[in-house]
């Protein structure tokens, strides 16, 4: 088995394959982060451009995250099917055709439509390019390589903000319209590249097909040991017993699949993407004058964001991952709070200036918190968690949690801030971040340096690595 460890020379020699890999895992993540941080200001605009009331904007909003659970939902069983590559390019094609026809809807239906298959095609890419990336790029750089989807994520999101507060300025009724639809343009100039990746050396190997399985190999980490890594591939296919996805809910992977489960379910609920999603109508009720004011505040709240992000990518391999998770996450609690605490200072809605400030700082805080810990972290579990064929449904068991609390947060956000007020409702995220920062301490598995097939070990010893298996981990993997 190669060395988990990389060395200068080491470092300047990874394969062109896996070169391809990361960029195309860095394309689609642009583009997923980029409708992410365009709806908020889209719906600015095709709201009172289709004659939406504030609820029919949540479900127009709400309708992608439906599509994401879905898409989430057959994305385990679509990855093993057809192989991660397929899936990939049929994420592709997804964002190419859907991105399209949403700029052209005329009305809350046809909107709701293009936006629900936009999200099947987003849900099958959570599955998809977590997975391939973990399986086709080697152990030392996994854990930086899957960040930085986050970071292309937050690029992403950036890029909207900015074409949205753009194309606002203009004041024209299609602008909307524009803002969806040019996402359709990475997508398309990425089918070819994704043509000519290759399938992940696992994947062939769950298939049998062990020759291709090594050339793959070959390809993608030159200085791995081939023959030893391919047979641990088998001994892990062939010590799997029973298989499929019901073997997640026995022993000893049941605990493997409550932990992601239910870290899913609290990355998403602590409400990170009611400060994305709906980003701009926040900072208008703080007091921001216009739209546009308000998608550049967005915007700027994603440059601190993307600060955190690479910072979080260029140590995720070096303090591990617990670290990594908790420092984000209480990071998160305090922005919440602090959000939560200038609006209970003002009873009458009218803001000064420090407390904009103030608002904009605690936003700020909320999201620099998440995408260092949780939006980081959420794809490197994803992939990491289980050994083997469980690996696809463990992802997917993961983010299917995960959108399922998104759409909870899509859909009554705005509603529960006009029935509750603001400040109460960032209370109830920071105090779910707060169980979630319990969680994430008793239960994570520190994964730092492993190879994908070894994490089963930790799962089979009850939570935490044999005597046999310890070296070389950093403290704190213990799970209690």
């Amino acid at each position: 088995m190669s060395d988990p460890t990389m060395d200068s020379v080491t470092k300047g020699k990874i394969a062109k394959g896996a070169g391809l890999v990361t960029l195309s895992a860095v394309t689609l993540g642009l583009i997923y982060g980029y409708d992410n941080g365009n709806i908020g200001g889209a719906a600015l605009s095709f709201g009172p451009d289709l004659g939406l009331s504030t609820q029919q904007v949540e479900f127009v909003t709400a309708a992608i995250v439906w599509g994401e659970v879905l898409g989430a939902v057959l994305g385990g069983w679509i990855a093993n099917k057809v192989g991660r590559k397929k899936s990939i390019i049929a994420v592709a094609a997804g964002y190419l055709v859907f991105c399209l026809t949403s700029a052209i809807s005329f009305n809350e239906l046809s909107l709701a439509g293009s936006r629900f298959f936009l999200g099947l095609t987003i849900g099958l890419s959570l599955i998809a390019v977590p997975l391939f990336v973990a399986e086709s790029v080697p152990a030392a750089v996994r854990g930086r390589t899957l960040v930085l989807y986050q970071v292309m994520g937050v690029i992403g999101i950036i890029l909207g903000n900015v074409f949205s507060a753009t194309l606002s300025e203009a004041d024209s009724s299609y602008n909307w319209r524009i803002m969806l639809g040019v996402a359709a343009v990475p997508a398309l100039l990425l089918l070819p590249m994704l043509m000519k990746l290759p399938e992940t050396p696992n994947w062939l190997m769950l298939k049998g097909r062990r020759k291709e399985a090594t050339e793959a190999l070959e390809r993608i980490d030159p200085d791995a040991d081939f023959e030893a890594e391919i047979q641990e591939m088998q001994d892990t296919i062939d010590d799997e017993s029973g298989g499929g996805i019901g073997e997640m809910f026995r022993r000893p992977f049941l605990r493997a699949t409550v932990f992601v489960v239910t870290l899913g379910f609290f990355i998403q609920i602590t409400g990170i993407n009611a400060t994305v999603t709906y980003g701009p109508q926040l900072f208008k009720s703080m007091g921001v004058d216009t739209d546009v004011e308000a998608i550049w505040m967005s915007a700027g709240v994603q440059v601190f964001a993307l600060l955190a992000v690479l910072t979080s990518m260029r140590y995720i391999d070096r303090w591990g991952r617990r670290p990594i998770l908790m420092t984000g996450i209480g990071i998160m609690t305090f922005g919440l709070l602090l959000s939560s605490g200038v609006s209970f200072a003002v009873g009458t809605g009218t803001f000064s200036t420090i407390q904009i400030i103030l608002g904009f700082a605690g936003l700020a805080l909320v999201n620099i918190g998440f995408v260092f810990g949780f939006g980081s972290l959420v794809w490197v579990y994803a992939a990491e968690a289980f050994p083997g064929r469980l690996r696809a449904y463990g992802t997917s068991a993961m983010l299917t949690s995960d959108l399922v609390a998104n759409l909870i947060v899509a859909s009554f956000t705005l509603s529960a801030i006009q029935t509750f007020g603001q400040q109460w409702v960032f209370i109830a995220f920071a105090v779910l971040a707060v169980m979630a920062f319990a969680f994430v301490f008793k239960y994570a598995p520190e994964t730092k340096g492993r190879q994908l097939d070894d994490i089963r070990y930790f799962w089979e010893n009850g939570g935490s690595w044999p005597a046999d298996h310890a070296d070389g981990v950093a403290s704190g993997d213990k799970v209690h």
